[in-house]
């Protein structure tokens, strides 16, 4: 076997294997709905070409906690809803990249309204 016919210990074969943008698209759906706790249907996604990597936006509404729940006597600052945001950009990029291969050049979120958080029992 030569180096061109073996990629990282496996064996390549002729021909193509795509993605459609209707999967690229739901898995980012998914990975958003798990990344940010909101349910899928409540989150909109667009792919775009940029310059041959991908650039993802996403419209969701982001969870927040009632106010009459138990309360750290100080809230940490890092809990602002565009903090929030911000920090699960990356996570949601890395999910992202992992799963489906594609390069990722950007992730925008926009944020459309927050959703109460259910208190989990166990």
């Amino acid at each position: 076997m030569s180096d061109q016919s073996t990629r990282a210990g496996r064996n390549l074969l002729a021909g193509h294997t795509r993605i459609s943008t209707q999967a690229l698209t739901s898995s980012a759906r998914i990975i958003a709905s798990e990344v940010f706790d909101v349910q899928p249907g409540s989150i909109k996604v667009s792919l775009n070409d940029e310059f041959g990597a991908l650039a993802l936006r996403l419209s969701l509404p982001l969870p927040i906690a009632p106010l009459a729940y138990d309360r750290p006597e100080k809230p940490d600052a890092s809990e602002s809803v565009m903090d929030r945001a911000r920090d699960a950009r990356s996570i949601l990029r890395d999910r992202f990249v992992e799963l489906t291969g594609s390069h990722v050049s950007r992730v925008d979120v926009r944020v459309t309204g927050v959703v109460l958080r259910r208190r989990r029992t166990s």
